[in-house]
């Protein structure tokens, strides 16, 4: 629910939250790289995610504890759901699954802490994870078929005449994956927590009389928002899945 923001006495602006603030200033070749909320929020995140993976398996038990069972779950969710969509041949990329997984799932719940910063609320964030899988899963597809990886575009059983129209659709399908793929996960971060925002807004104006009702929605919602939080991470990473499959198996 990110940064707080105050114009106009009461009022709040539920956009504020989604400013980029620089906080060490840098430039390179007349390109700013300088270190924002935004890098900071995905250096903790990367940091958390570590001493997760890294500190609750370091001493591992016969019978595991929470925060063993924690992360031998997560192991679990992220094979299982390899193995479901993928197949075996999935497997030899369950490192980068399950640290996508992991990533969009801590910045997701990073931002619902009051005061932080939602980092995939960024659609810039969230197209740049998404054209990064879908060049690597194109790579990944013509590394394992060769030129034959062009026959995806191809629809099977179709009539000859109508075949130049379908390639052209299903080229134009899979170059929007990125897109969609980004929009998904950027659209409903922001959604949700400008709504968060807004609610917020009406408790403190309307004070101690009518505030208990927006308050009650606020937290309910905020209920929502965390569920979603790891609902977009889900589907994300399920899509990423996907369109891995179709790279090695071209279905």
């Amino acid at each position: 629910m990110a940064a707080k923001g105050t114009e106009g006495g009461l009022g709040i602006d539920p956009m504020h939250q989604f400013v980029i603030e620089r906080i060490v200033p840098l430039e390179f070749a007349g390109i700013d790289v300088s270190f924002t909320n935004s890098s900071l929020f995905m250096v903790i995140a990367v940091i958390l995610i570590t001493l997760f993976t890294t500190v609750t398996m370091s001493g591992r038990a016969m019978v595991p504890g929470r925060w063993q069972s924690l992360a031998e779950l997560s192991y679990e969710f992220i094979a299982n759901m390899i193995r479901d969509n993928v197949g075996s041949a999935g497997q030899r990329y369950f490192p980068f699954i399950f640290t996508l997984f992991m990533f969009v799932l801590f910045l997701n719940m990073l931002g619902m802490i009051p005061y932080s910063f939602t980092v995939t609320s960024h659609i810039i964030v969230t197209f740049a994870l998404a054209f990064f899988i879908f060049i690597g899963v194109t790579i990944i597809g013509f590394a394992t078929h060769g030129i034959k990886f062009l026959n995806f575009f191809v629809p099977q059983g179709i009539p000859v005449a109508l075949m130049p129209l379908l390639v052209v659709i299903e080229v134009i399908s899979y170059l929007t994956r990125p897109i969609s793929l980004s929009v998904r996960l950027f659209a409903n971060m922001m959604a949700g927590h400008t709504m968060l925002k807004v609610f917020a807004g009406f408790v403190v104006g309307m004070g101690a009389i009518g505030g208990w009702a927006p308050l009650a929605f606020m937290v309910a919602f905020t209920g929502l928002e965390v569920l979603i939080a790891f609902l977009q991470a889900y589907v994300f990473t399920i899509l990423t899945c996907i369109y891995l499959n179709d790279a090695l198996h071209m279905h």
